[in-house]
């Protein structure tokens, strides 16, 4: 019995053994299961929060996408800030001397703008950046589509509110504005023309926006290739039908949250 006890021993512990590895795999694996999950969630939302802005007027989604890009460019300004050469404090600058020359007084003044502290490069870039945000969102419900000129316009707007906020002067504030917004415009410009030289042409994928964003906020984003491989582009949205769905192999949960999101919406009812 004692002999049997101790055979049986070594079989328990390479069970225990194995069980441990086992479960050690299955962490590591829901370790980078939630990282995916919260990625997806993140798109989910922004999608959702552009196909909620898109639906709103056009002061709402400039008031909103303002507000937004004044966040992220404050974060932005105040990190560059705090990794300043200084540690993060304004320069300091002696009081200039009387009757100095008004073109190094200038200078001087670009250079303490450009030197701030943490507060002070926050402030500049949520201008810059805020005013950048909501003139594209403008121009884009303009136009119909967001193009260089749009671009330029928004890119002029947030320079000469930069130059204005940060204190960038010259003896002619408003010339020196005008002189910053025109290098920003053109700067973006170019920009903006070399990034569509050398974009990848998805002329395509302008037939499944609404029906990518719907996904999306769905969290069935990996069904898009499924409606791209069945042609069912925008237009088809009021259309779908459970049979349709199935023919593009989609399974019948994802179905009926499909047909019920459409149901329930009635902007993808009214596609053209």
């Amino acid at each position: 019995m004692e002999g049997a006890t101790q055979k049986r021993r070594p079989l328990t512990v390479m069970a225990s053994s194995s069980s441990q590895v086992a479960a050690a795999r299955g962490m590591g694996m829901g370790m980078a299961n939630p990282l995916a999950e919260w990625s997806g969630r993140v798109r989910s939302l922004e999608a959702g929060l552009r196909a909620w802005l898109a639906k709103q007027p056009t002061h709402v989604e400039a008031a909103v996408s303002t507000a937004l890009g004044a966040v992220q460019g404050a974060a932005l300004g105040g990190l560059m800030g705090t990794l300043a050469p200084d540690g993060g404090a304004a320069l300091p600058v002696p009081p200039p001397p009387p009757g100095a020359d008004p073109k190094a007084l200038a200078s001087l003044r670009q250079a303490q703008a450009l030197a701030g502290g943490p507060l002070v490069q926050a402030r500049n870039f949520a201008v810059m950046t805020g005013a950048n945000a909501g003139i594209s969102c403008v121009m884009r419900r303009i136009r119909g589509v967001e193009d260089v000129q749009g671009s330029m316009a928004a890119a002029f707007g947030s320079g000469a509110l930069f130059s204005i906020v940060s204190g960038m002067g010259t003896p002619n504030p408003v010339a020196n504005a005008i002189t910053t917004g025109v290098a920003f415009a053109v700067f973006q410009g170019g920009f903006f023309m070399i990034g569509q030289k050398f974009s990848q042409p998805q002329s395509e994928d302008t037939y499944y926006s609404r029906g990518r964003s719907m996904l999306q906020s769905l969290g069935l984003q990996n069904y898009e290739k499924n409606f791209k491989k069945g042609l069912l582009t925008d237009q088809t949205l009021p259309l779908l039908t459970d049979s349709a769905l199935r023919d593009v192999k989609i399974p019948p949960g994802p179905r009926l949250l499909i047909l019920d999101h459409i149901k329930r919406d009635p902007e993808l009812t009214r596609v053209n």
